[in-house]
């Protein structure tokens, strides 16, 4: 199947999960085509995604699932990206993690003690907050003490929705708000729109001229612009045209579904 002119143009694509490639357990229309004729016309692909729900090989397997052919090093996750940094700056603390099994695995791999579902919880040394289904008022009492406590404070990200197929549910940054709230603090934020998950999965596809992929302004696009790559906007994901309100840089692009973007 033929790409589009644009993305004839571009060597490698970082590809957004949430909202672009999948929206709950579907693809979006036509978009297992488009990452399929990526790969067919030798374009490297890698993806990146600020959902902390889930562990790198469950993404990877969904993907396959799915039809989109990925290893493990194709996925960049905000899990792993936290848990990267943690390793290097905070091996040995103690933390309290809102968020799945799947983040509390991250932060336990990168050395630190978690002190979840102890006396000792409001006073861990890291707070860690992510997106998750299950979350109860505890969880924000106790997070909100540490950090009025003085605990290092960290999020995945501020996404304050995701997209689902019966509309936008709240993510990590609308539990995020509540703790920032309660405790008077602002969190340092690991994922999309810092640049780093974009710079690592860019380590792993080497040289070539690049084009991120995503259906959100405040992250994906921002995330681009801090690493200076270019940037596509899909509407997919519930975003509105009216949304980008004179962003710069631009995108170079904005199409309803990844496949309208890729594919000719």
């Amino acid at each position: 199947m033929p790409l589009s002119p644009l993305a004839a143009a571009y060597d490698q694509f970082i590809l957004d999960l949430d909202g672009s490639v999948w929206i709950g357990d579907e693809p979006t229309p036509r978009a297992v085509e488009a990452v399929e004729a990526l790969r067919d016309a030798g374009k490297h692909t890698a993806f990146a995604t600020n959902d902390p729900r889930s562990g790198t090989e469950d993404y990877v397997a969904r993907l396959w699932k799915m039809g989109i052919r990925a290893s493990l090093r194709d996925v960049v996750t905000v899990g792993g990206a936290l848990q990267h940094l943690l390793a290097e700056t905070r091996s040995g603390r103690t933390a309290f993690v809102i968020g799945t099994d799947a983040l509390r695995r991250h932060v336990a791999e990168a050395g630190l003690k978690s002190l979840n579902d102890t006396d000792l919880a409001s006073r861990a040394e890291v707070v860690v907050v992510g997106g998750t289904e299950d979350l109860v008022y505890n969880d924000l009492r106790v997070a909100s003490l540490a950090v009025r406590r003085g605990a290092d404070f960290l999020a995945t990200a501020r996404d304050p929705t995701y997209p689902q197929p019966d509309g936008l549910w709240p993510g990590t940054g609308a539990i995020l708000a509540a703790v920032e709230v309660a405790s008077g603090r602002t969190a340092e934020i690991v994922g999309k729109p810092q640049p780093q998950l974009l710079l690592t999965a860019l380590d792993r596809l080497g040289e070539g001229r690049t084009l991120v992929v995503g259906d959100r302004v405040d992250t994906d696009l921002a995330a681009a612009a801090a690493a200076g790559l270019d940037a596509a906007l899909v509407l997919s994901g519930g975003t509105k045209r009216e949304a980008l309100n004179g962003f710069e840089p631009p995108p170079v692009a904005v199409t309803d579904t990844l496949a309208d973007l890729l594919l000719s």
